[in-house]
Parts: structure tokens; C-alpha cells; sequence
């Protein structure tokens, strides 16, 4: 629960996410960016970015690259030809986004749901306004939303109001059970929509995942570049609170828990951190890059510090 009672940071809007157009600049997904960004260094080579298109064969002229000479054909024809290549203008991507009950939880600013509510849509802005396909998987407990990539304006409000129609669902007395398998399942579904040289965002405090998670995820990674962002709450790295007497949930049971008691509290904040610990190191192990999101500060300083301001960008 959250300091506050507020509703801002318990749901979010499709006005309030609109709005985030306006700040979806000063990151980038591609390999041009920051050396003080996370994807820099051992991670960059698995952002491809933008491949190069065969355009046309033709006869060598001079001051063409030698380069781009196509020995096959110039040893056939016994006339130097070259390749030309354009830059590929296009990289769809996907964003697998998680609304389940496991991220309808905030200790301090914002949910879970909100905090991954708000870099979906950042991503969305960030991917349209670079001229790219977009498309997003948004999932619940109970139920999955495609939207195949599309690159358009009302494609990216389309992905927005999924989001906040499953966002402004979540209740602390829904009745829906917990489904940790629906994670699986959403990135099953990335991996059909996905062909190749895609980019995949996933959005998700990851709970459910498993070996097969980790299977999935795998495939996915072999042909497209994916990037996890591990949305967590900062209670759960800090510590929990010294005192008092709180009623937990899980969705479905609810138990009063003594926290001012130390053989309560410790272990059940070695769980916590240790969770988060054992994601990121799993999908490291795999060679995915993790964007740690946390619910307390400004998502988009978060993703601008992680990914890093691009060379001359604005």
C-alpha cells in the first residue's frame, strides 16, 4: 500500500500517458548511445540496430567502395560489378507488458502497474517518434491483448488504452486467482508475433518465472534483441518496516504480519531482495540485458540514466 492514499500512483490514465510523448527522448534502444549506459560495453553487440538492405547489383563505377565489389559476379560477367546496400529504415519492436496482481503493490510513489504503465509508454513514444514499427502483448491474470506492430500514431493509443483498461482493473479484492504462468504465456505470444531482428521490451516484475521462462526467453533472443525491464518496489531492497502489525495479500488470503518482530521481518526481507537478485542473475546468464525500474523515483530519469543520452541528441 502506498504512503499516501491518493489515487495518483494506485492507477493510471490514458491522458497521463499521452502525455509522456513529450518526455520519450534522451534514451535509445540502438547500439549508438552513452558509454555510461547499461546496454554499453559486453551488451552492445547484441543490439544490432539497423541492418543494411540489398538494393541493386551494378557495374563498378569509379569511386565506389572496392569493398561492396561482388567477386562472383564480376569473375562470371569478367566486368567489376558491386552490391549496393540502403539502411534499413524499419525495426519493429514488441512490448510484453505485465498488469497482474503480483505488480498491483507500491510502498512509496507509485504501483508496480503504474511504474511499467509509464516506461510501456515511454518505449511506445520513443519507438514511433524514431520512424519504427510498434506492436505490444498486455497481459493480466486472466487474459492477453496483441496489437501487432504498426507504425502510426493511433497504433501507440491503441497499446495505451490496452494498458490502462488492464491497469484500472486491478483490485486489491479481485476475485481473479494469481496466474504466474501468464508471463510464460505472453512471451510465447511475442515469439509468434516476433519473426526476426525484432526489438522485445519485457515489463514485468517477473514473478512466475521458471526454467521454461528461461526457455522461451532464450529462443526469443537467438534471432531478436531483448531487453527485461525488472520493475520492483524499493521496500523490498531496503527492508521491511521495523514495526507494527500489517495485512498481507497475495490476492486471494490475507495474513496480519508482525513486523516488529526480527525473526519475522529478516527472513522475509532476505526473500524479497533475494527474488530480485535471482532475476537479474538469471537472465544475465542468458546474455539479456536487465533495466532494473524501481516504483519511488521518475521513470524517465531512471530509463535516461540506464540507457544513456545518445551522442548530439537534444
Amino acid at each position: 500500500m502506498l504512503k499516501n492514499n491518493a489515487t495518483t500512483g494506485v492507477y493510471t490514465t490514458l491522458e497521463e500517458l499521452i502525455r509522456l510523448e513529450y518526455k520519450a527522448k534522451g534514451f535509445s534502444f540502438l547500439p549508438r548511445h552513452a558509454i555510461t549506459s547499461l546496454l554499453s560495453g559486453r551488451h552492445t553487440s547484441r543490439l544490432r540496430g539497423r541492418g543494411l538492405n540489398f538494393e541493386e547489383l551494378r557495374a563498378y563505377l569509379p569511386g565506389d567502395d572496392i569493398r561492396t565489389i561482388d567477386w562472383k559476379v564480376t569473375a562470371r560477367t569478367r566486368k567489376p560489378h558491386v552490391r549496393i546496400y540502403t539502411e534499413e529504415r524499419d525495426r519493429p519492436a514488441i512490448l510484453v507488458v505485465d498488469q497482474r496482481m503480483s505488480m498491483f503493490f507500491g510502498s512509496q510513489t507509485r504501483m508496480k502497474s503504474v511504474t511499467a504503465a509509464q516506461l510501456a509508454a515511454l518505449s511506445a513514444w520513443r519507438i514511433f517518434l524514431v520512424g519504427d514499427r510498434v506492436g505490444a502483448i498486455v497481459f493480466n491474470d486472466s487474459e492477453i491483448k496483441e496489437a501487432r506492430p504498426h507504425r502510426s500514431r493511433q497504433r501507440v493509443l491503441q497499446i495505451l488504452q490496452s494498458i490502462v483498461y488492464h491497469n484500472n482493473e486491478l483490485r486489491a479484492d479481485s476475485d481473479v486467482p494469481r496466474n504466474p504462468s501468464m508471463l510464460n504465456r505472453a512471451l510465447e505470444g511475442a515469439s509468434r508475433l516476433a519473426s526476426h531482428d525484432y526489438l522485445i521490451g519485457i515489463i514485468s516484475d517477473f514473478d512466475g518465472m521458471d526454467d521454461e521462462t528461461r526457455r522461451i526467453m532464450i529462443q526469443l533472443a537467438q534471432h531478436n534483441d531483448v531487453i527485461a525491464a525488472l520493475i520492483y518496489d524499493p521496500l523490498a531492497m531496503q527492508g521491511l518496516p521495523g514495526a507494527g502489525r500489517f495485512v498481507v495479500s497475495q490476492g486471494q488470503l490475507q495474513v496480519e504480519v508482525d513486523f516488529g518482530r526480527t525473526r519475522v521481518r529478516e527472513p522475509l526481507s532476505d526473500y524479497f531482495a533475494e527474488r530480485i537478485q535471482n532475476v537479474e542473475e538469471r537472465l544475465k546468464k542468458v546474455g539479456i540485458p536487465v533495466l532494473p525500474i524501481n516504483t519511488a523515483d521518475d521513470v524517465t530519469e531512471q530509463l535516461r540514466h540506464l540507457l544513456g543520452n545518445r551522442p548530439g541528441s537534444r
